[in-house]
């Protein structure tokens, strides 16, 4: 009296019988390529490193950018403090108002 097993006697029987006999190597192929994919891709892979080095080096050029245009802001605001350099505001009232004397010719540029 055996009890007939119907699980065994499909048509891909053979495909499951490679499987457990090689286990290990499927495994280890799997491992293999989910190291492989998470290497290169991911948020700590090595296509994400480049990219944040080229956005690192942005932001550095960015930085050096905004480093000149505020020691010019400092130099400006320096002339127009405490003791007021007479012949910065001059210049900037002609460059604001295009303004100039009666015998000056003023030019503008675009």
């Amino acid at each position: 009296m055996e009890i007939p097993q119907k699980w065994l006697k499909f048509k891909y029987m053979g495909i499951i019988k490679i499987i457990n006999r090689k286990k290990f190597t499927l495994i280890s192929i799997f491992l293999f390529l989910y190291v492989a994919v998470n290497l290169l891709d991911g948020e700590r892979g090595l296509i994400s490193f480049y990219e944040k080095q080229k956005l690192k080096n942005n932001l550095l050029i960015e930085k050096e950018i905004l480093l000149k245009k505020l020691v010019s802001v400092k130099k400006k605001n320096s002339l127009l403090t405490d003791t007021i350099d007479l012949d910065y505001l001059e210049t900037l009232y002609r460059k604001k108002f295009m303004v100039g004397k009666s015998n000056e010719k003023v030019y503008i540029n675009k």
